[in-house]
Formats: structure tokens, sequence, C-alpha cells
């Protein structure tokens, strides 16, 4: 089946995955695509609407992003967002100066009595609500063929086109600070682009095993499972598509969890009837990471021993032409620059990471889902809630919560730490409603008193983050008593460790994980 599909072109923004989730979750496939994009390759996808975002630069600058102009030309729907407004305004000949402060915050959004009841993107919207803005430069006055269709407290805050079906926002309807966001973004899909809203868990799960089954066609394949949501879901998907011609492989890389190798085995082949080959490659990681401090050069090089670790388990069940991995959304976006001016953050080990020779096929079933995504696949799939809500670990796994040289022994320490701040989290009841809580060992050492000793040993941060997608993330205000707990434990359980700090950092400006 054919879905509907948006697609968004990114001009930078901040807050361009988020406009894609909320296209999602009101059941319209979405796509982002780099402003650099040309119309034939945009028009190749056939798209349903348009929707250009908002971004960092002036639109009257001379070197500012400018989408092909043949885009302009689309008979259907487009809808400008910030700065996609201003270069929709200017398009038309519209007037776009620099405001005299740059308005970052709420505003209150005046729907013009005009579009009151006759404006299909302002339909059952109150008259007045509250917006979030993020802009410097605003459209002064309407290009021809626009009717200004709402203010905000101190510009225009939308004009539409609306014979043409174009409209533009000065502020963001995707983000939550924007009271009636969802109904703007509802009314543009289905009222004006008259989507159907068949984007579901269920018809993603159909459409990626047939998907799987018809790229594997009567082939062999592997599925490097984590332990996690992800990879799970991939493999259950693609046994769904060949069954027995699926083989997956659990590796022990000595970068887990206390413990986890054999839980998570154990709960593969008890629960999940999934047939899978333990590993154990712990001296071959650990040897392969000894004096490797650059983060970079960590995920490379465990990307690269989990391939060929992959190859060399294939070469032993006979002939095997697919990888399975769990890639999602956020890790192409991160590993490759596909948002138009955006920069690479971090290179993934399924995806930036892999290397260029590989004698194994790649088979990604959700290489375009969000994790909120996967999550509702999990659950049409019958996972259980405890296993759907686990909390995301790195591919890399503790080598980037190991500032500085991986060791046996200093994985050791932090897999004790960590495990303690997992216990303590759970017994407060709060691991459910966080997206992620671990421990980071830091390559810093610091003077402290333990009993009537004078120590000098190593400081441990522990984070704590709540996110929708990881795209961007907000710490979490852990209780003072939590806080305490994990402190005291560690300090007095984890011999090694004298000091405790908490990271109060959000995302942005930091990465979720350290490295």
């Amino acid at each position: 089946m054919e879905h509907q599909r948006i697609l968004i072109l990114d001009f930078g923004s901040q807050y361009t995955q988020l406009i894609a989730r909320r296209i999602r979750e009101a059941g319209v496939y979405s796509e982002i695509m780099p402003f650099t994009a040309s119309w034939t390759e945009i028009a190749s996808r056939n798209p349903q609407g348009i929707i250009l975002s908002g971004g960092p630069d002036s639109a009257q600058e001379e070197d500012s992003p400018h989408p092909d102009p043949a885009l302009y030309g689309f008979e259907g729907p487009i809808l400008g967002i910030c700065y996609g407004m201003q270069l929709l305004a200017l398009r038309g000949g519209g007037r776009v100066e620099p405001g005299e402060r740059r308005e970052f915050g709420r505003s209150e959004l005046t729907i013009d009595a005009h579009a009151a009841g006759s404006s299909e993107l302002f339909r059952e919207v109150p008259s007045s609500s509250v917006v979030w803005m993020s802009h410097g430069d605003h459209v002064a006055s309407a290009p021809q063929g626009y009717r200004v269709l709402a203010h905000s407290t101190n510009v225009i805050g939308a004009i539409g086109d609306e014979a043409n079906k174009r409209y533009a926002l000065q502020f963001h309807p995707e983000v939550a600070h924007t009271e009636q966001g969802a109904t703007i973004l509802r009314n543009f899909l289905f009222n004006i682009c008259g989507c159907r809203g068949d984007w579901t868990p269920a018809s993603f799960s159909q459409e990626a095993v047939a998907a799987a089954r018809g790229r594997i066609g009567d082939g062999h394949a592997i599925c490097g499972l984590s332990g996690g949501i992800d990879s799970t879901v991939a493999a259950l998907l693609v046994h769904q598509a060949v069954g027995d011609r699926l083989t997956c492989i659990f590796v022990d890389n000595g970068l887990l969890r206390k413990d986890e190798f054999e839980e998570v085995l154990a709960h593969f082949r008890q629960h999940l009837h999934l047939n899978v080959v333990g590993v154990d490659s712990r001296r071959r990681f650990w040897d392969a990471l000894r004096d490797v401090e650059d983060p970079e050069r960590k995920r490379k090089i465990i990307g690269e021993h989990f391939i060929r670790v992959f190859e060399q388990e294939a070469a032993k069940l006979g002939r095997v032409e697919f990888l399975v991995q769990g890639t999602l959304y956020p890790d192409v976006i991160e590993s490759v620059s596909v948002r138009g001016p955006s920069a690479v953050i971090k290179s993934h080990h399924n995806v930036g990471g892999l290397p260029e020779r590989m004698s194994l096929s790649l088979v990604e079933p959700l290489r375009h889902l969000f994790k909120d995504e996967v999550r509702r696949v999990g659950r049409q799939l019958g996972l259980s809630n405890e296993f759907v809500q686990r909390q995301p670990f790195p591919g890399p796994g503790l080598a980037v919560r190991i500032l500085g040289a991986v060791t046996p022994e200093r994985i050791a320490v932090l897999q004790e730490a960590d495990r303690i701040v997992d216990q303590e989290i759970r017994e407060a009841g709060l691991y459910e409603r966080i997206w992620q809580s671990f421990a980071v060992l830091l390559p810093i050492r610091s003077v402290g008193v333990m009993g009537d000793d004078r120590t000098y040993e190593n400081a441990l941060a522990v984070r704590a983050v709540n996110s929708l997608d990881g795209m961007t993330a907000d710490w979490v205000e852990l209780p003072y008593k939590v806080l305490g707990r994990i402190s005291s434990r560690i300090v007095n359980e984890v011999r090694g460790i004298n000091r405790v700090v908490y990271d109060i950092t959000s995302k942005p400006p930091g990465t979720i994980e350290w490295e």
C-alpha cells in the first residue's frame, strides 16, 4: 500500500524532527529532505503536501538557503513555518524585515475576524491562544494573493493564499507550548491536504514484513541483537517474513551492563522464541580498544568489530547474505547530514560506524521510525510493557560512558555503579517515567576521606534525561533523596569511586551520552 506522504524540507531548524513526529502522530506518513533536494527528487516522492521548516538564517541574506525554485510550482498545498514563512513571503513579493529584537518564547495569537470563520487552517481554533515564537526577521507585509490571517503580540502571525493552498505561520505549531498547534497541523493535513491518516503501527508492521520478505527472498539473514527494543522489533518483523532463515546473534562485547549477556539470552530464547546464538567476544573488543580515548575512534572500532564478528558467525551458518539491524531515523539523522545545513553530530555504530567493506547486505526495517513509533509497533507485536519501556542503551555500550581509556577494570567499576543507579531509579518508581538514566565514569580523580584515610579516586557522573525521540532532551529533576541514596551506595559499595556528581545539561547544547 502506498501511503500518502507529507515532505518536510529542512532549513536547519532544531524542531524539524518534531514536525515529522507530530505529523506521524496524526496518522500521516512524513519524511524529511534537505532543502538542497532538487525538484525532481521531491516530485518523485509524490507528496500530498510540503512543509518548509524554520531555520537560523535570515531569508534576506544573499547566501541564505533557498529551495529549488521549481518547488514553488507545486500544485499541492505548502505550509511555511517561521523561516519557511519568510521564504514564501519573499517569493510572492512580500516584505520581510528584521525585528527590533529577536522574539523567543510564548506569545498570544489572535485570529483576524475575517479569518476566524472561514480559514480552513484555523478551523475549531479559538480566536485567541498561546503560541511559541522563535525568530529574528518577520513578515512586514503579505505578498500578492495572500491575506493576513492572524497576528501575534508583535508581528503578523499567519498569512494564506487560500485559493492556491499556500499558508505560512510565524510561530511553531509543532512544539507543545503552542496550545492549538496539533489542531492547526491536523487542519493542514486533513482539511487542506486531504490526507487519509493511514499511518498506523499495524499497517507499518505488515508493510515492513512484506518489504523484508521481498528483499531477502529465499536468502538467509542474521540479526545483530543488542537486547534493546529496536533490534528486537527488527528481528521479530524479519522473523515473520523469513522464519527459520533468520538467525539472531547476540554479542558480548565486554561493554554490556552487569549480567546483561546471560539475562538477555534467556529472555530471547524463553519468551520470544527466536533462534539466538550468543557469542563471547569480550577479549576481542577490549584488545581493539586498548589505549583508545577519542570517542569517534571508539565508535568506529566497535562498529568495525561488530561487523567482523557477524561475518564470522554468518560463515559458520553457511550461505548468509543479509544483516538485519535496528537502525532508527534519529541514528540516520545524527550520523549523516541529511538535514540541510545541519552538521554530523556523532556517528552511530550501526550507521556512520559501519566499515566501507562489508560482505553482508543491510536490512533495516525501522530505518524511518522514531523511538516512540518503534515502541508502538513493539506493543502491536505483543511485547510486554516492561520490555517495550526498557530504556535505550547505546550500541557502543559502556565504551561511550567511560571517558578516556576503556579497560576491563574500568568497565567493572562502571558496571557496579550503573547497577546501583538502575536499582535506585526502579525502587523510586521512576524507571518508566525517565527516557534514560545511567552512570558515566570520568577520567578525573579527586581527594576524599573515607574513615580516617585520605583517598584519591575516581569521580562518577549520574545522568537522567527525558525525551520523546532522543533528538532533544531535558535533564530530570531527580528527588534529592534518590540522588542521596545513589551517591551513598556508590561511594560505599563501589571500590574506586569517592565522588558522585549529577549532570544537569539538556540536549542541546549537550548530547544525551557524554561521548
